[in-house]
Order: C-alpha cells, then structure tokens, then sequence
C-alpha cells in the first residue's frame, strides 16, 4: 500500500522581524507556538529574503526563483503566468491545493483565474490591505465573490484555514496561508492590533537597533508587537486543528515571513534596505523530515524554501528553481552550503547585497530608479558591516583603509552571485577611501618600544 504523502501548510507572515520571536531573543513571550514549533522541529534561525519587498518576494516563495528572473522585481507587477510554482508542481504532485489571504501577485481584485498560480481553491485579495481593515476583512473566493468574514482579520483568514483543513482530511492537501499582518495598514500608516494587545506592548522593549536610531517606533511598536501576537495565538490555534484531526504528524507545516521592518530608520519607510532589519525574518519547519531538526546555523534564503516544500512532499523539484533543499542541512548530510545569501533590493533603489556570516556588503546603482529599473551595469559601494562587532549595523564601514581587502573580497563574491542569479557582471566602484581602524603592531614594533621604553 502506498504511503499517502504529508500534507503541507505555509504560514506565511507579513513585514516580521526576526527578533519578535523568543528564540531570536525577544523578552516579550510574543511566540510560543513559534518557539515550540521551532525547538521541537528545525529552527532554520539565519533565515533571509531575498527581496524585502511585498510582490518581489512573493514571486520568489512561489516559485524559487528571483525575481529578476520572475519579472517581478517590484510590486503591482503581474506573476508570468507560464512560470512553475507551488501551486502547479503541488497540483501536478495529486495534491489539493488552496490560497488564503494577500497575494499580492495580479492585476486586479477579483484575481483572474489565470493569475492565481495554480491555485485550485482561492479566498484571497490581490491587494488586502487596501481591500479590507483589521476588522473588515474581505476576501474573493474560487468563483470572484466577494466574501466577508467576521473577526479580527487575522482569526478571520485562520478560521479559514482551519475550515479548509477540516474539509480536506481525505486527501493530500497544500495551503498557503498569506497575512497581511504584521505589515501596516496602508491607508492609516497604523499597526493596528486586536483591541486591547497594543497597550500591552508599548514602551516596554525597543529592539537595539530602533532603540539606537528611532524612526517610528516609539509609535507603532506596541500595535506591531500586539499584531505578532495574535499571529502567534492564530498558529497554536491551526497546529491545535491539526492535532485534533490527527493530522499533526501527518503534514509539513512552515512559518516565515516575506521581510522584516526597520520602522523608517534606514530610509523613508519600514523595508526596502539590506539591513538585518529588513531582510532577516523568523523562520521554522515542523512535520514529516522536520521534527527534531535542531537549530540550523547556515545561511538560507527565502528561494531556498519552495524546493525544501517540494522535497518534503517527494514531488520534483523543477529545474528552473534557484535554491536548493535544505532537507540534507535538517539531516547533517549536506555535502556544501552557500557562504552567503544574495538580496535584490528594488523600488526604494536599485542595490544588491550580501549577508555572510559576519559581513553584510551592499552596493547601489547611482543611477537606478527602482521603480524603472530591475538591475544595473554599474554600482557603487554603499555599505560595509561587521556584524560580529556591530550586529544591530550602527557604524557604516564602506571606504575603511584597513578593510578594503575584506571589501574587494565581498565584491568579487557579490558578483559571482549576481552572474549566477542569471545577472551581467557589472562594474562596482569602490566606496570613498576614509581613515579607519590603525593597522595591527607587529610583535617586533611592541619588542623595540618596550625596549625603549625600559631604557
């Protein structure tokens, strides 16, 4: 007889910060469903996107790709769709398949049929945030109509989860569960938590790097802590279903996010930049291959998680993906693991980055519009990052004397992932030289001034 495959559920967040979670170090208790989940299965705890935006990032979750290559390497871009995704390879794979929540991926609200990904089962908005409030949620269901549902919008989307879940019990299913939260509500630049959860929250912790810089955090921290919340309590409620229906050990279930927040100390808004504020986010695996994982302490990018779905579920892995499974990390079998990962950062500039283990290292199109723009031929360094002395990256090192070698390193490694990534090898032009740290005496030179000195 053969063994039914596991069912697979993404938990997908929105604009969530690596370090709203306990296990990153958050004092707040927000995540225990997210911690547990993450101790008890794999805590893939060095987890990046690859483009801290919205729509870009999405069309890289569907389809491992980046989204240079996806085409969509700025929001209000249609997903092409020719393209493999999830949803097709699941569909393919004998799977049920369902979409919930922000896509984020179209042209319009009711999403066509034909940009929906392969998606068979649909309650989703193109564009939630403008199509509902935190508690007036309106969704579009398979047909094109418009659905109302009741609750808070975040218990809202999950009590259809969970209805889809208990519907689904029969067969092999695939959900993709898509909040908005904790992104702001666009048309009142607000994080509007649950009543009642953002007076829990305010003024109680600051992250160091907001704590050190500000932005808009003193405002909207407690409503955004309050939104993670609630995320959390909508987790433990899903894997309670699922244990319920005696389907916990049976399905594959993912939490991540699309990019993080930095609350508008790096630029005029909340994401858009390579710092870890932007482009670190939680992320961890429980279910079938996952349980017992351990923290990971590689890299992984976003890109690498639709082969890792793919993988757990025994389904093909399309040639065109870009990452690679981490299933051989979750097992210590992996033979090699990228050094770094790669970010395309797009709409607030034209910039590329990489994050390694100690260094972050981003460079800037001078010319780019990111709005116009999905590459460049030329760029400039903008930033240089010691992330082991300066991880909340307060102290911009781009031009030190003492570390051009390390600089010239970053940058040759920057372009070998641009051309593998399908880019043309552009020029990088070395940032402003600047005086920086002295260089290291030589045990001679501390002999001759001791001696001195003595004498």
């Amino acid at each position: 007889m053969e063994t039914r495959k596991p069912n697979v559920i993404v938990f997908f967040t929105d604009q969530q910060r690596w370090d709203t979670t306990g296990v990153h170090g958050n004092p707040l208790g927000l995540t225990p469903n997210f911690d547990r989940m993450a101790r008890s299965g794999t805590d893939v705890h060095y987890s990046f996107t690859c483009q801290p935006v919205c729509g870009p990032a999405r069309s890289c979750l569907q389809t491992g790709r980046y989204a240079t290559n996806t085409g969509v390497f700025r929001n209000g871009i249609v997903l092409d769709p020719a393209l493999e995704t999830l949803g097709k390879c699941f569909r393919a794979g004998g799977y049920a398949t369902g979409y919930i929540g922000k896509w984020h991926l179209g042209d319009a609200d009711p999403v066509p049929v034909e940009q929906r990904a392969g998606y068979a089962e649909w309650l989703a908005a193109n564009l939630l945030e403008f199509t509902s409030d935190a508690y007036d949620t309106l969704l579009y269901n398979t047909a094109g109509e418009p659905v109302k549902l009741p609750g808070y919008r975040v218990d809202a989307m999950t009590d259809a989860a969970i209805r889809y879940v208990d519907s689904h019990q029969a067969e092999p299913f695939f959900l993709f569960l898509s909040y908005i939260e904790p992104h702001h509500q666009n048309h009142l630049d607000n994080y509007p938590a649950p009543i009642g959860y953002e007076e829990q929250y305010t003024g109680r912790w600051t992250p160091p790097d907001l704590a050190a810089l500000g932005g808009s955090s003193g405002q909207h921290l407690g409503g955004y802590f309050g939104m993670v919340k609630r995320l959390d309590e909508a987790l433990g409620r899903l894997l309670d279903a699922l244990r319920s229906l005696n389907l916990l050990d049976d399905t594959v279930v993912l939490f991540t996010s699309d990019h993080g927040c930095h609350f508008k100390t790096r630029n005029s808004e909340y994401k858009r930049s390579c710092h870890e504020s932007s482009i670190r986010v939680p992320t961890a695996l429980c279910g079938p291959g996952f349980a017992g994982g351990g923290q990971l302490s590689e890299l992984v990018s976003l890109i690498d998680l639709p082969p890792t779905l793919l993988d757990a579920a025994g389904l093909p892995i399309p040639d065109a993906m870009e990452g690679r499974s981490i299933l051989p990390l979750v097992r210590r079998q992996a033979a090699a693991w990228p050094e770094e990962v790669f970010v395309q950062i797009s709409e607030s500039q034209v910039a590329r980055a990489i994050r390694t283990a100690r260094w972050k290292y981003c460079v800037n199109a001078p010319d780019g519009v990111g709005w116009r723009d999905a590459g460049s031929d030329h760029y400039v360094e903008e930033a240089l990052y010691d992330l082991h002395a300066d991880p909340y990256e307060l102290q911009n090192l781009a031009g030190i004397e003492d570390l051009r070698g390390v600089a010239d390193d970053l940058r040759d490694r920057l372009i070998a992932r641009m051309v593998e990534a399908g880019e043309a090898a552009p020029v990088i032009d070395p940032a402003p030289t600047r005086p920086g740290f002295q260089r290291a005496v030589s045990i001679e030179e501390v002999r001759r001034r001791y001696q001195e000195h003595s004498a």
